[in-house]
């Protein structure tokens, strides 16, 4: 039935979903760009606890996975993201907290880490739901355009979150984040009451590891592709400074402009080309534009590099996933969906520490010359995917 909706119409029932990522997402963005600065200069504390401050929520994250695929696979969709709007909720009561014992650094610290966890497994929960109710909604046949709309919605309220977060703090102080959760995280509450779960899909439930190795493939290349992105946005600022050019914040709204742009232009990409077919094309371009940042003689070229960049990636996601999510059944779909994360999650956590010690021995530029390597070696297994599975 929903592959005879118009186009419109399902694009509204995912928008109306993807809505909670929106919400949970701009939650995530609005501390993110102040918290290092607050723990370091208000606390008293060192750069590694600041870092930290920000690691344990996606540390969290990663490691709620499991939990968050059984959640949405058992009690449904809707369940799932009350669950993590509850957390989001949770973490602000903290965050407020936090910001009014600022006279004992230490107990401030455990309350602003306790809200991080919280935010970490609202993540994780809504991250997983959202995608799982949005293809039980409008079919499996949509969700490479369900991915498409729920990572807009996440990298947008990003965007959107990160400054106002910096401009209500500079304006109102620290003590606004806590209320400011709090006010996004209860309307969509009561907004969420009103809606109908989808009907929970019974049959066969894998176990989360089962259902993570069946994914591994797909997954795998997701990790070679998304390492560049890790790459550019921890590496680009630095990369600037040993060129001594200015403006490396550009590059990341190239990259993010062209991300979003290219999940507009080509939603319907992967269902009519075919989700390898897609993930090649896309990791090539990806490869051209972090080749570009490596060997960019001025400022203007690492531009066109980083949008080349997000160009390219956008569509790995939802292509790859959508292969992903075939070898899964149906009634384990929250499973796949959550182990297939694992491996974004994963990129991002390899992407530091390696670029980090290769900057150290090689320099900047050469991050990218070896992230643009791992892609193009993701452009290969997906070939050979492709070519094993019959559907290139």
């Amino acid at each position: 039935m929903t592959a005879q909706q118009p186009a419109a119409g399902i694009t509204l029932q995912i928008l109306s979903i993807v809505f909670y990522t929106f919400i949970a997402f701009l939650c995530i963005g609005l501390p993110i760009a102040v918290l290092p600065s607050h723990v370091h200069d208000q606390l008293g504390y060192g750069a590694i606890v600041a870092g930290a401050t920000i690691g344990l929520q996606y540390l969290a994250t990663l490691l709620s996975r499991p939990f968050a695929g059984r959640v949405a696979d058992t009690l449904g969709g809707k369940r799932a993201i009350r669950f993590g709007l509850l957390g989001i909720a949770g973490c602000g009561v903290l965050t407020w907290s936090s910001a009014l014992t600022l006279a004992l650094p230490s107990l401030s610290l455990a309350l602003l880490l306790g809200g991080r966890l919280l935010l970490g497994i609202a993540q994780g929960l809504i991250g997983v739901a959202t995608l799982s109710w949005g293809i039980s909604q409008v079919g499996s046949e949509h969700t490479a355009r369900v991915i498409s709309w729920n990572g807009i919605a996440s990298y947008g309220a990003i965007a959107i979150g990160a400054p106002l977060g910096v401009l209500a703090v500079d304006g109102l102080g620290f003590s606004i984040l806590g209320p400011a959760l709090l006010v996004l995280a209860l309307p969509a509450l009561l907004v969420l009451r009103k809606r109908s779960d989808a009907v929970v899909v019974r049959g066969e439930r894998l176990p989360f590891w089962l259902a993570f190795g069946r994914v591994a493939p797909c997954g795998l290349g997701l990790t070679l592709a998304s390492i560049g992105y890790g790459t550019l946005t921890t590496f680009v600022t630095l990369y600037y400074l040993e060129r001594g050019w200015v403006g490396a914040a550009w590059c990341l709204s190239a990259f993010g402009a062209c991300f979003i742009i290219s999940r507009l232009l080509f939603v319907n990409a992967v269902n009519r080309f075919g989700g390898y077919n897609v993930a090649m094309a896309c990791m090539a371009t990806e490869v051209f534009g972090l080749s570009l940042l490596w060997l960019a003689p001025s400022p203007p070229w690492a531009l066109v590099g980083a949008g080349l960049t997000g160009f390219g990636l956008s569509l790995v996601y939802p292509a790859l996933g959508v292969e992903a999510i075939r070898q899964v059944p149906a009634s384990s779909r929250g499973a796949g969906l959550g182990a297939y994360a694992v491996f974004f999650d994963m990129a991002l956590a390899i992407a530091g520490p390696l670029m980090g010690a290769i900057a150290v021995h090689l320099g900047y530029a050469l991050v990218f010359a070896v992230a643009a390597l791992l892609a193009l070696m993701g452009v290969g297994l997906t070939l050979w995917l492709a070519r094993h599975t019959g559907r290139s």
